[in-house]
């Protein structure tokens, strides 16, 4: 009998009889079947059961019972890739001792009885009632669960007035941005919706010209009191710029942590790579890079980075996430991915986009606000209110010309 290696959080094993008609060289079971054979077999009535085998097969799977957090499911290839890394990794490795064991059992000519596979459990599938199911692979955030979710931000501006020198570009700017809602801002260029979202998070006083009055309250406290650190308020209020701009000397990984370290927030090695996960998850992301985590951010596909950017954003637990033009420069395919990712986030996050794509306002916001600045004259909010109503029955004809295409 084969010697186990220890492991930490090993704490029972079961016997799964491998695939045998007798002879040597019978075939041992894929990584699907393997796990598919754990969730399917039902609850034993004695110490241990024997379960009809899978077609092809003559040999039974032994298993005594198992304490079930949840019903019995059964696995396929895709539940199975949804596991996080370290739940499938640890069953991929049972998986090809068990292979191992099968083949060197074959090559003895002995049974499957006599030369069944030990297999190590989780704590979470330790033995207890003969009368329980099997428990299978906790998704992610069973694994790992949300912290309680925090009220969601509401965003306001009142009377913005900002110029660069002696240029005015907008006159007395007020909105109200509704917590958990996606708000878009549309109009034709130069009307002061980018400067207008720059300002949402002070970045509007990082050029030298520029100046602003009013001021910007999220939740009821002003970003821009002078006793609030600038930091503080991009904490909370993320930006997601037109052009993807990951750190190109980073890793994927580095790159999701950086606001973290901009921030002067410190994390442990576990609480890391659990932001890491849980926030390109967030961003649509997860699936596509979770076996490079190490590669450089800049190796991404345009609407890959642009997502890492989002992630990048997610990390440091905004409550508003502006985003200015985030598809512009991206194809149709990436672009559904951004706006499908947006209408998940919203759940979470307050969400202000600057968009010139009509059919995207339409698809993403529920609040949109147009803004205009007429010849020689600073930009401003002609009309805003419920997206539906201001493309179907705006109250401004001038609303009416640009949503249809008569302008701008």
């Amino acid at each position: 009998m084969d010697t186990e290696e220890p492991h930490d959080h090993v704490e029972s094993e079961i016997s799964l009889m491998l695939p045998t008609d007798g002879e040597p060289g019978s075939a041992s079971p894929s990584f699907d079947d393997f796990a598919s054979r754990l969730a399917a077999a039902p609850p034993p009535v004695a110490d241990e059961a024997q379960v009809a085998a899978p077609p092809g097969s003559t040999a039974p799977v032994i298993v005594p019972s198992l304490t079930a957090p949840t019903e019995i499911v059964e696995i396929d290839g895709d539940h199975v890739a949804a596991m996080p890394d370290s739940v499938r990794k640890e069953i991929e490795r049972m998986h090809r001792r068990a292979v191992k064991r099968g083949q060197a059992a074959a090559g003895a000519a002995t049974t499957a009885t006599t030369a069944a596979p030990r297999l190590r459990l989780f704590p979470w599938m330790r033995p207890n009632a003969r009368t329980e199911p099997v428990a299978i692979a906790p998704s992610f955030d069973e694994l790992v669960p949300a912290p309680a979710p925090e009220p969601l931000a509401e965003l306001r501006s009142e009377d913005i007035t900002a110029w660069f020198g002696d240029h005015q570009v907008l006159d007395r700017v007020s909105l109200t941005m509704p917590a958990g809602v996606v708000t878009a801002l549309i109009g034709p260029s130069g009307c002061g919706k980018s400067t207008f979202l720059r300002i949402l998070n002070r970045m509007h006083e990082l050029i030298p010209s520029a100046s602003l009055a009013g001021s910007v309250l999220l939740d009821g406290d002003d970003i821009y009191d002078r006793t609030r650190p600038i930091t503080e308020a991009r904490k909370h209020i993320g930006m997601v710029f037109q052009k993807p701009n990951p750190f190109p000397a980073m890793s994927i990984y580095e790159n999701v942590l950086a606001g973290l370290r901009l921030t002067g927030t410190r994390v442990d090695r576990d609480r890391a790579d659990f932001l890491v996960e849980r926030s390109l998850r967030s961003a649509g992301l997860w699936n596509e890079v979770k076996d490079r985590l190490r590669a450089p951010g800049g190796g991404l596909s345009g609407g890959q980075q642009q997502r890492l950017c989002i992630a990048r954003s997610l990390a440091v637990t905004p409550k508003v996430l502006l985003m200015d033009e985030p598809c512009s420069a991206l194809d149709p395919t990436s672009t559904r991915v951004i706006e499908e990712t947006m209408l998940e986030l919203a759940k979470e996050v307050t969400i202000v986009i600057v968009t010139h794509n009509m059919q995207q306002a339409q698809r993403v916001s529920t609040q949109c606000a147009f803004f205009l600045a007429s010849q020689g004259k600073p930009g401003g909010i002609v009309e805003h209110g419920d997206t539906d109503a201001m493309f179907s029955d705006p109250i401004d004809s001038r609303t009416y010309d640009y949503v249809n295409g008569r302008f701008g």
